[in-house]
């Protein structure tokens, strides 16, 4: 299916309703996904992306009907990874003289992912190529977030077909952000930029920057995954603005796991004491949890707490797997400490310390652990310990 979304101009991706794991299986997607490729029917016709590759058929079979892949001039990939790229070799096998308009970057992982030497022609910032009444502008995105990525902006139509940047994992029933549930597009948007974009939030303050100094009209901002921006376009690239500065809201995040409730129960300690000096709190059990989904809450939060009972001189292996994704993001500006219960040897909240501090935590307090269930008096110091943290 083909949906017009300015004149000339046409989405023509995938909607995949039943999508819930990405990036193999390491990025939950509840709501599904979607995978936008765009055509632009000017005096020449040109595609923006593809599609991943389980769909290449039904992809080159709409394009197909709706316009001939004979007919297309010219393909422009913004990003090759292969849930935009993936039927580009499919698209080549049917018409391989087609020009593939990319970055040398692009040119370059295109080569390896099909081990092709097509028509490639390559493009920097600010270089355009007139296509009738539009001409296209392309702008490098590089590590926003692979070294290939761009955008292109369609100027006569003032859209910009930005590919991963201001996307959401997210198939909705329409395309459109003035058409649906606010909510849910901004929990799947801060979602993937928690997720996806934090190690480069960066690049991308300086990125937004250098867009909004060019003055651009910007009318619609048309994303490779999730909803089109109609309305107020420019909300998302402030909202990216915000995200990339360190952001939090303020309140404290404790995720913890146990094997017998003791380290629960100096979890809920804390938190109740986080909670007397006016930090809300929020308590998720790691084992239980969506990892994809606990990045989103620490991105959100100021202060991150992590609890784990001691086992076999370290820490439980969810809790550890949690910790290296901690240290991947990269996360700034943020407090951490480490908590749990142990038996006889307690390296655990140590343990949590010392890699939330290499992760780029401030840790202003030594780690709290107390042997085997606390008493009600160590209870009482995990309030107190929570108090400390609120007022620092």
């Amino acid at each position: 299916m083909m949906i017009e979304i300015k004149n000339k101009i046409f989405w023509c991706g995938i909607k995949d309703w039943e999508l819930r794991a990405f990036h193999g299986h390491e990025l939950s997607t509840h709501r599904g996904s979607t995978y936008n490729s765009y055509l632009i029917k000017d005096k020449k016709t040109v595609l923006i992306d593809t599609v991943w590759s389980p769909y290449k058929e039904e992809f080159a079979e709409a394009l197909e009907k709706n316009v001939g892949i004979s007919n297309i001039d010219m393909i422009v990939i913004n990003h090759i990874e292969p849930d935009h790229g993936g039927s580009l070799g499919y698209i080549m096998s049917l018409k391989p003289e087609i020009p593939i308009y990319c970055t040398k970057n692009g040119a370059d992982i295109i080569k390896r992912h099909f081990h092709k030497d097509w028509n490639f022609v390559i493009v920097k910032t600010g270089d355009s190529v007139n296509i009738g009444e539009y001409d296209l502008v392309f702008v490098e995105m590089q590590m926003i977030h692979w070294p290939d990525s761009m955008m292109t902006y369609v100027k006569g139509a003032a859209v910009v077909l930005s590919n991963d940047a201001f996307g959401q994992h997210y198939a909705p029933y329409s395309l459109f952000n003035d058409d649906l549930d606010q909510c849910e597009i901004y929990q799947e948007a801060i979602k993937y930029y928690a997720n996806i974009l934090t190690p480069f939030s960066p690049l991308i303050k300086k990125k937004v920057e250098q867009v909004k100094a060019l003055n651009l009209p910007i009318e619609m901002i048309a994303p490779s995954h999730g909803v089109i921006w109609r309305e107020n376009p420019m909300q998302i690239v402030e909202k990216y603005y915000q995200w990339a500065q360190d952001y939090n809201e303020g309140h404290a995040v404790i995720i913890y796991d146990t094997m017998y409730e003791a380290t629960k129960s100096m979890a809920h300690a804390i938190a109740e004491g986080l909670e007397m000096k006016g930090i809300k709190c929020k308590i998720f059990i790691a084992s239980i949890s969506d990892q994809s989904d606990l990045l989103t809450e620490i991105f959100k939060a100021k202060v991150l707490l992590i609890g784990s009972c001691t086992v076999n001189n370290t820490v439980l292996r969810v809790i550890s797997a949690l910790l290296e994704e901690v240290r991947a993001h990269k996360f700034k500006g943020k407090i951490g400490a480490g908590f749990g219960s142990f038996g006889w040897s307690g390296e655990a909240p140590k343990i949590i310390n010392r890699l939330l501090e290499e992760s780029g935590f401030k840790i202003p307090l030594e780690p709290l652990s107390f042997k085997y269930t606390p008493t009600a008096e160590e209870l009482s110091q995990c309030r107190d310990f929570g108090e400390k943290l609120a007022i620092i």
